[in-house]
This record gives C-alpha cells, sequence and structure tokens, in this order.
C-alpha cells in the first residue's frame, strides 16, 4: 500500500511526529498498535502511518464527545492486557 501524492504535507508531518513520540510516551499505541502491525509483516513506516490514523480517530472521537484524552478509552485492547496481568 502507497501513500497519497495529494498530500498536505505539514499535516503528514505533524502527524507523524506525533505517532513517534507516542512510541516512547504510550504504552497502549506501541503494544497494541505498533508492535502488532510490525508483526503482522508492516514495515517501520506503514505502522507508524497506522498509529498516526489511530491517533487522528482519538482525536476525533474527543472532539466528537467532549472528553479528554483516556490512555484506557484510546488504546481498550493493551488496557484489557494490563487488567488480566494484574488479575
Amino acid at each position: 500500500m502507497l501513500a497519497r501524492v495529494a498530500t498536505n504535507e505539514r499535516l503528514r508531518d505533524a502527524l507523524h511526529l506525533q505517532a513517534f513520540a507516542a512510541l516512547s510516551t504510550s504504552p497502549g499505541a506501541r503494544a497494541s498498535y505498533y508492535n502488532a502491525r510490525r508483526a503482522d509483516g508492516h514495515s517501520h513506516h506503514q505502522a507508524l502511518r497506522a498509529v498516526s490514523n489511530r491517533l487522528v480517530g482519538i482525536l476525533h472521537g474527543c472532539l466528537r464527545h467532549g472528553t479528554p484524552y483516556d490512555q484506557a478509552t484510546g488504546w481498550p485492547r493493551y488496557q484489557q492486557a494490563q487488567d488480566q496481568a494484574a488479575a
């Protein structure tokens, strides 16, 4: 799968940096999305785009519902795994 040629480069770059920062600060983004995509055979950039797309979806949900960001809501699979490990 190839990235679109017609794009807003500033937005693309900002989302790329946001996704890259999320890998080191958000365990849910790293475990739930990035590592799973890499395990499926995606390249680093494809997996990073997947994280970026998910972050945009989370932002849209926060704005639409007027709720602040919550790690457990944004990355529910990671939270479920943490809950199971704690039990």
